[in-house]
């Protein structure tokens, strides 16, 4: 039995591999250029059924979005369990960032999910709460404020590797890290 007879036995199968390419094409064209007749091509479906599903583009759009965010959110927690495991110094810091930056996929599905907010306020709170958890893991470490400069510092550093396709070298991060996270003595000038 074929991929496609399956699908066409199971709907949630078909529903499935439409919301699976839709996601896919929302990583590679973005949320505003997907059409049911491209999900349909790629989902290797008749392109009514994309309708027969999802009534409306919107409805398709925020089921594909939303497994995005289900992606994302499973990275959240990869990354939360390394830094308990590595620690929040700059070195291992670094180490597992440029990891996570030079897995293509991963970074896709976040900032895919982050383009889209820009214009969904549903979205838009998400992404908010993926930043306020990203400085919670510093927070004990290093007080709030660097903590979150550090999540600041993260976000760019996913856009930055994003536009450059790929992340900077890691002796960069781990250097602009430890400029974050390294209190400095603040030298005062008597004479000045």
């Amino acid at each position: 039995m074929t991929v496609s007879e399956r699908r066409r036995r199971d709907p949630g199968a078909r529903r499935d591999a439409i919301v699976h390419a839709a996601a896919e094409l929302i990583v590679e064209v973005g949320v505003d250029a997907i059409t049911h007749r491209m999900v349909a091509a790629r989902a290797q479906v008749p392109l009514g059924s994309t309708t027969q599903y999802f009534a409306t583009l919107d409805d398709l759009r925020a089921a594909a979005l939303a497994l995005l965010v289900a992606h994302v959110d499973e990275q959240m927690n990869v990354v939360r369990d390394d830094l308990s495991r590595h620690g929040t110094a700059p070195q291992p810091l670094a180490t597992l960032l440029h990891g996570v930056l030079s897995a293509a996929p991963e970074m896709q599905a976040d900032r895919a999910v982050v383009t889209a907010a820009i214009r969904d306020p549903k979205l838009r709170e998400i992404a908010r709460e993926w930043s306020r958890q990203m400085a919670q893991f510093f927070e004990s470490d290093y007080g709030p404020e660097r903590a979150r400069a550090v999540a600041i510092f993260i976000d760019g550093l996913l856009w930055y590797s994003h536009i450059h396709e790929g992340p900077p070298a890691l002796s960069t991060i781990e250097m602009a890290l430890r400029g974050i996270l390294t209190p400095h003595e603040c030298s005062t000038d008597a004479t000045a």
